[in-house]
């Protein structure tokens, strides 16, 4: 019981210190970079804010999938592993995976579609970035129905005691 609680305290650790640091990069970093880019390149200054509004709406996903995870693990730390709470929070994840993916190929699209240079890095991080989030939605998909047939054993099995 214990070693169970310390592995969900160091997992909520570790996802708190991501949602800090992409929390960061939402305050700081995006619009540090949309500036830059801005001075830089003054033909295309009047990106700079529709880029940070894609952006956002782009990390909306990641921040939603953590919180999803984050009460995701305070219902196996409670014991309440097999509920119907956590098969919701397993369901959102696997669509804000989805989301994302859609997002990353979105943005491929306008890359091949408005850029002119060489862009071989954007697709090959869009590529991982795609297979990083079907992993995450393929296995979150698998493990709700493998949650889902295990409750239903569970349920079956206290009708017949």
């Amino acid at each position: 019981m214990r070693a169970k609680y310390a592995a969900t305290l160091f997992l909520k650790g570790v996802l708190l210190l991501m949602t800090v640091g992409m929390i960061a990069l939402y305050v700081f970093g995006l619009p540090e970079m949309a500036a830059t880019e801005a001075a830089q390149d003054p033909e295309t200054a009047y990106l700079q804010y529709p880029f940070l509004i894609v952006a956002y709406i782009f990390f909306s996903p990641i921040l939603i999938a953590f919180y999803q995870t984050f009460k995701l693990l305070g219902y196996i730390g409670r014991d309440q592993a097999f509920s119907d709470s956590v098969l919701k929070a397993l369901t959102v994840i696997k669509y804000c995976a989805l989301a994302i993916i859609f997002f990353i190929v979105l943005g491929e699209l306008a890359a091949i579609l408005f850029i002119d240079d060489d862009i071989t890095h954007i697709i090959t991080l869009g590529v991982i970035g795609t297979l990083a989030s079907a992993a995450v939605a393929v296995f979150a998909d698998l493990l709700r129905s493998l949650l889902k047939d295990a409750i239903a054993m569970k349920s079956s099995n206290d009708l017949i005691v």
